[in-house]
């Protein structure tokens, strides 16, 4: 097969819903990372994704639907917060999980009673959820736990030759996948952070709670039961910029290329050292995660990543993700 790349413009778009509504699956871009889409309704299409990235059957699926889509529906929408929270942060990367009406099929809910959905705000995708007018799931577009795909570029990396089309809608800009966003109970629980933080949800609404999975849960979120977003390369978690350098200075001696992956103050402290440098602020931090560990892998035998020893605000979601690529 052979995979092609195309910007979005009205060609490429009726060519992807043409593939999707015909069962197959395709690259689509996000505000967050790149997805591997079919049509939710279509669990023959569905098992196609869990077959060409490798990932476990019991990983559910997020469902992405236009803004303008009735999410009615395909969920029971039982408590109020919800609609404030849909006003307040959608489109954009937040995911709700509700009780499901059934309308998307049991392949990608892995046959539980919730749907996780989302209302990108990329443009482009929102271009093809319009044109298909229909629910379409999609996890990251990459080969199962390695690092998601932010470039149209990284999908073709990890995918060339195992899906027909990738629309390239340039790089993503939000850089983490999602919060998730359990909204079944009285009080909303983030299953996965991201973008959209404890301290914006709590602002809208007066509450929310951070889930904490155990072993057994039914998993009602992509993103936290297995071992994700690691780099095709040796990673190490620093505590700090002292650490990170002792580390590099023995991949150094061991005949190893290594890395540092950090922000943009601790690579003023590192200059001399091969660094990846996040940027500075949580939001810089977040867009450039993935994009730093995809180059990183490219290029060093390890990357030393960084801690950055706080949760507030998006580095909850920054050190989840840190921690499962490098830790």
């Amino acid at each position: 097969m052979k995979t092609e790349i195309l910007k979005i413009n009205d060609k490429s778009i009726e060519k992807a819903k043409k593939i999707l509504l015909s069962g197959g699956i395709v690259g689509m871009p996000t505000e967050t990372v790149y997805g591997l889409a079919a049509l939710g309704t279509d669990g023959e299409a569905v098992k196609k994704i869990y077959e060409v990235k490798g990932r476990p059957s019991d990983n559910p699926l997020i469902a992405h639907v236009h803004k303008d889509f009735p999410i009615e529906e395909l969920v029971f929408v039982n408590n109020d917060y919800a609609f404030e929270l849909k006003k307040l942060f959608t489109p954009g990367p937040l995911t709700m999980v509700f009780e499901s009406k059934g309308k998307v099929c049991k392949e990608a809910v892995c046959g539980g009673d919730t749907l996780a959905l989302r209302i990108p705000s990329h443009e482009g995708c929102q271009r093809l959820l319009k044109a298909v007018n229909a629910p379409i799931v999609a996890p990251s577009a990459n080969l199962s736990k390695h690092t998601s795909p932010v470039t149209a570029e990284h999908v073709r990396r990890d995918l060339d030759g195992k899906i027909p089309l990738i629309l390239d809608g340039g790089k993503c800009t939000g850089g983490i996948e999602s919060t998730v966003l359990d909204v079944t109970g009285k009080i909303p629980r983030i299953l996965r952070a991201g973008l959209i933080t404890r301290e914006m949800i709590v602002k809208a609404v007066g509450s929310c709670e951070i889930a904490e999975h155990k072993e057994g849960d039914r998993v009602r979120s992509p993103g936290v039961k297995y071992r994700h977003y690691r780099p095709n390369c040796e990673t190490a978690l620093a505590d700090s910029a002292e650490e990170a350098e002792a580390l590099y200075l023995q991949c150094v001696k061991d005949g190893k290329k290594p890395y540092i992956m950090c922000d943009g103050e601790n690579a003023e402290k590192l200059k001399g050292y091969n660094v990846l440098n996040l940027g500075n602020t949580g939001e810089e931090i977040a867009s450039n995660l993935y994009d730093k560990l995809l180059e990183g892998e490219r290029v060093a035998d390890e990357i030393i990543a960084i801690s950055f020893n706080r949760e507030d605000g998006v580095y909850l979601g920054i050190m989840n993700r840190l921690r499962k690529s490098c830790g």
